[in-house]
This record gives structure tokens, C-alpha cells and sequence, in this order.
């Protein structure tokens, strides 16, 4: 009798230990991005876009149970609250609707910067410039972790990301590319961009499913403090 008893808590534990689990998977959703850069590859589509490229690096982890944006848009209609940072009584109310979500993620870009160098030896024809030019490309977006039973944002990061290519290209000297972010695949911007989606759902994944005492909220730390420094350097006091 007592074998049995021992056999019994342990398939109870395995079970208890795996509804635990499941439980603690956070059911959230992805809000469309907003924009605060004059970035020419940024069009109508592209939050929507960027919106769909994090959910899909969240369902790949396994971490997380996500909704599809289309459940969040019949509640909220496409309310940019990240652009914001504002969240009023009425849309606390609507945040409550969106059935089984605890969280919301908003992202917007808050900067982006672009250059080219190397360019001499290069040729040009009717705009289209031909050379070994090196492109660099910097984005960094905004992240807010909204609870959608408090309305209330629990966590706020801004992540960052770099990309370059030194390869030879053809580049256009007048005008900037148009249309969705396809185009912009193998460029130095289409690279930073998926970067910054992986480190997100990565910075994501270390709040708040691991928790913020996880070891892994050392490196997200030292990656923060390392930002503010950078950013009180390049700030010039009179």
C-alpha cells in the first residue's frame, strides 16, 4: 500500500506540475506598431507588418500563448497605444474584453538612423550609384508591456539593434525605396529590423516568463546601462 501511495503523488506532482506549467504560459497579444522616425522604408503597412513578424517569433519560442491581431483589432480598433503611452478609463474598459489576455505589446520605432561610406571609387548613372559602399543601419523601438486587467504598462524597454554590408550593391542616390518591407530583406535596414523583432521577443521571454530575478535579466541590465551611458555621451550640455 505504501508503494502505491508514493506512486500516486508522484503521477499527481507530474500532473499538478504540467497544468502548472501550462497555466503559467502568459496569453498575450501584439498591438500594431507606430512610428516616430522619418524612415523611408516605414509605409501604411508596416506596422501591421512588424506586428505580425514579433507574433510569429513569439509562437516559435513556445514560451507564450498568443492572440491573433484580429481578435485585439475587434476590441480596440487599432488604438496606437504605445504611440501614446496613455490608456483612459474608456479604453481600460475594452482592454477587459479581449477575452484570456494578460498582457498587450506595443511597439514603436523611436529612432532610426542610416548611413553609407566608402563611396569613393564608386560610379553613378541617372541616379543609380554602383560602388564597394559600406551600409550601416540602427533601429530602436520602444516596448511597453501593458496588463490588460489593470490597464496599467508593467514593463518598458527600449531595444536596439545594428546591421551593415560592405558587399557591392546598387543603391539608389535620389529618392528612397517604396512598399512593404519585403524590398528590404537583404538591406542593411531589413537586417536591424529582424534583429530588433529577436531581441524583443527575447527580452520578452526573460520578463516575463522567466521572471525579473532570472539570471537572464543580468544581461538585459548590462545591455540597458550600456545604452544610457551611450545616450548621456551624445547628449552636449551648454
Amino acid at each position: 500500500m505504501k508503494k502505491y501511495g508514493v506512486l500516486f503523488l508522484f503521477v499527481f506532482l507530474l500532473i499538478a506540475g504540467l497544468s502548472l506549467s501550462a497555466e503559467e504560459a502568459p496569453r498575450i497579444g501584439v498591438l500594431r506598431f507606430t512610428n516616430q522616425t522619418s524612415a523611408g522604408w516605414w509605409s501604411a503597412s508596416v506596422g501591421d507588418e512588424l506586428s505580425d513578424m514579433l507574433t510569429s517569433e513569439l509562437v516559435s519560442m513556445e514560451s507564450f500563448d498568443v492572440l491573433e491581431r484580429k481578435e485585439i483589432n475587434a476590441v480596440l480598433s487599432e488604438q496606437d497605444l504605445g504611440e501614446s503611452g496613455r490608456i483612459d478609463p474608456e479604453t481600460k474598459a475594452q482592454l477587459r474584453k479581449i477575452k484570456g489576455a494578460r498582457y498587450l505589446i506595443a511597439g514603436t520605432v523611436s529612432s532610426y538612423e542610416e548611413n553609407t561610406s566608402g563611396g569613393e571609387g564608386g560610379i553613378s548613372f541617372k541616379g543609380i550609384g554602383l560602388g564597394g559602399k559600406k551600409e550601416k543601419a540602427y533601429i530602436a523601438v520602444d516596448v511597453k508591456v501593458i496588463d490588460t486587467t489593470t490597464g496599467q504598462i508593467v514593463d518598458a524597454k527600449t531595444i536596439e539593434a545594428n546591421a551593415s554590408s560592405s558587399a557591392v550593391g546598387v543603391g539608389l542616390s535620389k529618392g528612397s525605396f517604396s512598399g512593404n518591407l519585403s524590398k528590404y530583406n537583404k538591406t542593411p535596414a531589413g537586417k536591424a529590423i529582424r534583429a530588433c523583432i529577436i531581441y524583443i521577443a527575447e527580452y520578452l521571454d526573460c520578463s516575463l516568463v522567466k521572471g525579473k530575478n532570472d539570471p537572464c535579466m543580468d544581461q538585459w541590465r548590462q545591455i540597458e546601462g550600456k545604452r544610457k551611458a551611450k545616450t548621456k555621451k551624445s547628449i552636449k550640455l551648454d
